[in-house]
């Protein structure tokens, strides 16, 4: 009986789109004012601090945009009493989730966003404004 063929190297899934968001080559979290991607096509982008945790792709700033989005009036979350909450929120951490994306864990207590790159890439400040993906 013959032996089955050696398993194939596996493919790497099709890119989402035409134009699939290259990772980027350098991260630079400044925990005070910002975060510099350096993008694998040359570009760069820059975050402030307080403009990542206003667009956290987590479901409850998702929904507070939605809410905000239709409704001018919503009343925005207190910032907890507790800890460093006084001051601007800065981000207190950060990791790398896989190879596809980052988590920010902000002053306020905030962690359970997961920036993927295609997300950061889509709320660049200094690119055309783009929807952030569903996901």
């Amino acid at each position: 009986m013959p032996s089955p063929p050696p398993n194939p190297t596996p493919t790497p899934p099709p890119s989402v789109g035409p134009n699939p968001v290259p990772n980027p080559t350098d991260i630079d979290l400044k925990k005070d004012k910002g975060l510099t991607l350096r993008w694998a096509d040359g570009t760069t982008s820059y975050y402030p601090i307080a403009y990542l945790r206003r667009m956290s792709p987590s479901a409850d700033m998702r929904q507070l945009r939605d809410e905000m989005a239709s409704n001018p009036l919503t009343v925005l979350p207190s910032r907890p009493a507790s800890g460093s909450g006084a001051g601007p929120i800065v981000a207190t951490g950060a990791e790398l989730v896989g190879n596809y994306a980052m988590r920010i864990t902000f002053s306020d207590g905030h962690s359970t966003g997961i920036y993927s790159w295609v997300y950061l890439r889509s709320i660049d400040p200094d690119r055309p404004r783009v929807d952030p993906p569903a996901s």
